[in-house]
């Protein structure tokens, strides 16, 4: 009896032991300011070469409904990687106006790194060094954060690459077992945009420098986006944000030659990330880590670069206000393809979900496992969208289904402007300026035949802004007795706040 129980206990431990061998991996790849209208997986048209997110796509799960939240300031990237790491709503984070009484102290001890360190996972993280989430950041055991976007080995995204290549290295001869959540960022495609000098050849660019110039048209430069127009119509209430009028390369030109120059910069960058990831992957493969990874690729949140005549990603239009989503892993059936309608602030639940880690009280975020595995199509049925980093109350949108509204508005700029679009019949938001035929390829908002679809839609953005606690209101809505912002939230028109710069 006694050996009975010895050979059993011994078998409970060798079980647990395996168990706890057999935790996946994650690999997180987020890259920065990246439209998912760039890639050819949401956009056959697209000249980007990216086969190993190709590859990627058709051995796992390609989102087309995938959403950041949304700023309270011109640097966006700083509010969706605070969301990303904190798996809080857009107004409850530390750097949101009413931050103070809406983020629970020490929130930090709550975001990716530190949940997944008391986990007995190792953490590493190389992404670019500002305008994220410092207090997170530092807590990841290994971390070599830097600004890379030159166009070579060392100032470019290959910095990045090494740095996770090195830590593998190091883990495989430490003989490390315990399970690994690596954050792997990249700097680019965010401008400048200063690509590697055969991939900029390959995209017909150049690093065009002279603001009094325009660059050569090239026929193998990427042809103007299909929703490209020379100018925005109307003051979307921060149309002077550093994006819009001081990107090197194209200042407030909205000229084909300069659009399509540097959209081709933009390639030429997007390809060498791709082919950074390709060099990870590969090494994962070789360890024979890689088939118990989760891989998510993912942007901090698209990004303009001429559609609808903007620049940056202070707008909420699709091609800035969605983001590119790709996850491979255990038990995701490869190829396949949902809407998920899901927030980057889901990303810190799903993690815990997929590693059977508890995810903290203070996240807000909703696992998406229950899509990955084939169970649902979808996380949630609406979707609210905000930019508020000039003028105020800004831009809020709502999707719901087929129907989209965005709502602009700055009394000190004289704006007020709807927009109604059905995404099925209109997927690129044109509007009368693009001059497209079609009663349905317009903004639909001041047409009487939607006026009870625009009316519906109008109710439900009061809903979710009053659901995230949304402290502004347009002049449309009731008041709602909101309390005066702090002091301290206050904006100049530039979009900056005392002490914080608008540029990423």
């Amino acid at each position: 009896m006694r050996l009975f129980c010895l050979l059993l206990l011994s078998f409970v431990a060798a079980v647990t032991s395996f168990a706890a061998e057999k935790r996946p991996n994650i690999l997180f790849i987020l890259v920065d300011d990246q439209s998912p209208q760039d890639l050819k997986m949401y956009n056959p048209l697209s000249t980007l070469d990216t086969p190993n997110l190709d590859k990627l796509a058709a051995q796992g799960m390609v989102f087309d409904g995938a959403y950041h939240m949304g700023s309270s300031m011109g640097a966006v990237c700083t509010p969706s990687r605070h969301m990303i790491m904190s798996g809080r709503t857009v107004w409850h984070l530390p750097v949101s106006p009413w931050g103070a009484k809406t983020s629970p102290p020490a929130l930090e001890q709550n975001t990716i790194p530190a949940v997944f360190n008391r986990a007995g996972y190792a953490t590493m993280r190389t992404c670019k060094q500002g305008n994220s989430y410092e207090a997170a950041n530092k807590l990841f055991t290994v971390r070599h954060d830097a600004v890379k976007r030159g166009g070579d080995a060392e100032s470019g995204s290959q910095w990045h690459a090494e740095r996770v290549l090195d830590y593998l290295k190091e883990r495989e001869a430490s003989k490390d077992e315990k399970p690994f959540l690596i954050y792997y960022g990249f700097s680019h495609p965010h401008d400048t945009r200063d690509g590697r000098p055969e991939l900029l050849a390959k995209y017909g660019a150049t690093n065009h420098t002279d603001p009094n110039s325009l660059p050569s048209l090239h026929t193998k430069q990427p042809s103007l986006p299909v929703n490209y127009l020379a100018k925005h119509p109307f003051d979307n209430t921060h149309a002077d944000v550093r994006d819009e009028i001081a990107v090197s390369g194209v200042w407030k030109k909205r000229d084909e030659a300069s659009i399509r120059n540097e959209l081709g910069r933009e390639y030429a960058c997007s390809e060498n990330i791709d082919t950074q990831i390709g060099r990870v992957l590969k090494r994962l493969e070789d360890m024979g880590e890689l088939d118990n990874t989760y891989i998510i690729y993912t942007a901090d949140h698209g990004i303009s670069i001429g559609r609808h005549g903007l620049m940056g990603k202070q707008n909420l239009y699709q091609h800035t206000w969605r983001v590119p989503f790709i996850v491979k892993g255990p038990g995701i059936e490869a190829g396949s393809r949902v809407e998920g309608n899901i927030y980057l602030l889901d990303i810190l639940a799903t993690l815990c979900d997929l590693a059977n880690v508890p995810a903290p009280e203070s996240n807000e975020g909703t696992s998406f496992k229950p899509v990955l595995q084939g169970q649902k199509k979808a996380v949630r049925d609406v979707l609210y969208g905000t930019y508020s980093g000039g003028s105020k109350p800004g831009m809020r949108c709502v999707k719901q289904g087929d129907w989209k509204l965005i709502r602009y508005e700055a009394p000190d700029r004289k704006v007020s402007e709807t927009q109604l679009f059905n995404l099925t019949e209109n997927p690129d938001e044109f509007i009368a300026e693009h001059g497209r035929t079609g009663p349905m390829l317009t903004n639909l908002a001041t047409n009487p035949a939607y006026a009870d679809k625009l009316a519906e839609m109008q109710a439900l953005l009061l809903t979710e802004m009053r659901r995230l606690d949304d402290p502004f209101r347009f002049s449309n809505q009731p008041g709602d007795d909101l309390p005066p912002l702090p002091a301290q939230a206050a904006k100049g028109k530039n979009g900056k706040g005392k002490g914080k710069k608008a540029k990423e």
